[in-house]
């Protein structure tokens, strides 16, 4: 048996759940691996913008805070840690690594950077396919400011084998970060797909933390969770075969049983029967869930296919200005007042000419079911709220006519409705992602050891 256990799910995860993850591990004293999965297309291409303002910088900010509390423990008990934390500078994270080796008496320490997936801003898009769902998209003229490929778990287990404590990648796809592990330690074939697909089932359940554990999944009284703020992190006991139970550490909150399983389990599938991956297309149709203990469900049956032969690629450009600002109406008849407040600033930015896309909530009560023109698709006989809280939201190409929308909200303190308060207003740059398809061949993977990282 093979145990690996998950860190984190996404960037700002919480910054202690790998502790009582990694106690387990030590405690069952086989070693293993500890994943930490922290990037998504926005934090991708938020690295890259700010690695071009400081080269030190673009890997996850928290990577000290995740990592710093159980290096030590991974490292004294042959817990290989794996983790996309390097986002779009993964050799900064691994030398970030390294001071923090030393930082706790480890001077001898391999860290493998996993390359390839970084094609770069001079990508040639022109050669490249669009994938199918962003062929309406259309990006001329805009600048390239990330272009990464999925790229498989080859490298990781490569690394892993060679040596390899600690594995820093980039966009790799996330259930890789399970996969590499496993197929170092059983020396899987690559062309067993069955037991490449578990792998990658194995890692599909595990990427996003918690939410195979608890976490996402609350609803009071139909779906009850026992102590969501000590959610424990899952872990998978992984069999030769390729079998697993999925569980997570004792002693924490959290629950995992067929629901919480099942949910995670489709969470982001498209086909069952054809999941793509870079290493296998995973066929789910023939999944087995069983409970065998509490907070244990072992799965069985993944099937594979062979990998596809064009991988998906995420291209980053620069996009428009995005503006927020709200106020909040409370007390008697606060929604006619919201609404009227809504009516002002429409009319505002029309008499002022302010040409831009805009959308006006009224949260809590036509945000979420209200279309971009305002209409409320909700309940016209729900008992109106006594707190609304008004928001505009703009996007255009000008900072300035984006700038000039928002400042109508602030103006309604005293050329608004009766009782307004609590004004807040931001603005920021977007990145709008495009993907990409991209020929197999034409994508170079590998690792390479940090220099000086053995002592």
């Amino acid at each position: 048996m093979y145990r690996i256990g998950c860190g984190a799910g996404f960037s700002g995860d919480r910054i202690d759940a790998a502790i009582p993850v990694v106690r387990d591990l030590v405690e069952a004293g086989q070693g293993g691996a500890l994943i930490f999965e922290t990037l998504g297309e926005r934090t991708l291409a938020a690295g890259h913008v700010a690695r071009r303002e400081d080269p030190t910088l673009g890997c996850d900010p928290l990577l000290h805070r995740f990592l710093r509390p159980v290096l030590k423990d991974c490292l004294d008990n042959s817990i290989v840690i794996v983790g996309n934390f390097g986002a779009a500078n993964p050799r900064a994270a691994a030398e970030l690594i390294q001071r923090m080796a030393a930082e706790i008496g480890v001077c001898a320490i391999r860290i493998a950077i996993v390359e390839g997936d970084d094609l770069g801003p001079s990508v040639d898009l022109g050669s490249l396919h669009l994938w199918e769902g962003d062929r309406a998209a259309s990006i001329d003229g805009r600048e390239i400011v990330s272009a990464n490929v999925y790229i498989g778990a080859q490298a990781i287990a490569e690394a892993i084998s060679e040596g390899a404590q600690v594995v820093v990648t980039g966009r790799v796809a996330d259930p890789a970060l399970v996969l590499g592990p496993l197929v170092a330690h059983f020396c899987w074939d690559w062309s067993d797909l069955d037991r490449i697909a578990a792998g990658t089932l194995a890692g599909h359940l595990l990427e996003c933390g918690s939410q195979v554990s608890g976490g996402y999944f609350a609803d009071p009284g139909y779906k009850d969770v026992p102590r969501p703020e000590a959610i424990g992190y899952p872990i998978a006991e992984v069999e030769q075969d390729g079998t697993f139970i999925v569980t997570k550490p004792r002693g924490t909150g959290g629950v995992v049983d067929l629901r919480t399983v099942k949910e995670q389990l489709l969470y982001e599938i498209h086909d069952p029967a054809a999941y793509r991956t870079p290493d296998v297309v995973l066929d789910l149709t023939d999944v087995a869930l069983d409970i065998v203990g509490q907070d244990r469900v072992r799965v069985s049956g993944a099937r594979g296919h062979p990998r596809p032969e064009m991988l998906k690629a995420t291209i980053g450009v620069s996009g428009d200005w995005l503006g927020e600002a709200e106020i909040s109406y409370a007390g008697p008849n606060a929604l006619a007042r919201g609404r009227l407040a809504a009516d002002i600033v429409a009319r505002r930015l029309d008499l002022r000419g302010i040409r831009l896309h805009r959308r006006l909530d009224l949260i809590g009560a036509a945000s979420v079911f209200a279309d971009d023109a305002g209409r409320w698709r909700g309940d016209a006989h729900a008992e109106e709220p006594q707190d609304v809280r008004l928001r505009l939201a703009v996007r255009g190409l000008d900072r300035s006519l984006v700038e000039d929308a928002l400042q109508e909200v602030l103006a309604l303190y005293c050329a608004g409705p009766a009782g307004g308060g609590g004004v807040r207003s931001r603005i920021e740059k977007r990145i709008n992602t495009v993907s990409y398809m991209v020929p197999r061949n034409a994508v170079c993977t590998g690792y390479r050891m940090l220099e000086g990282a053995t002592g």
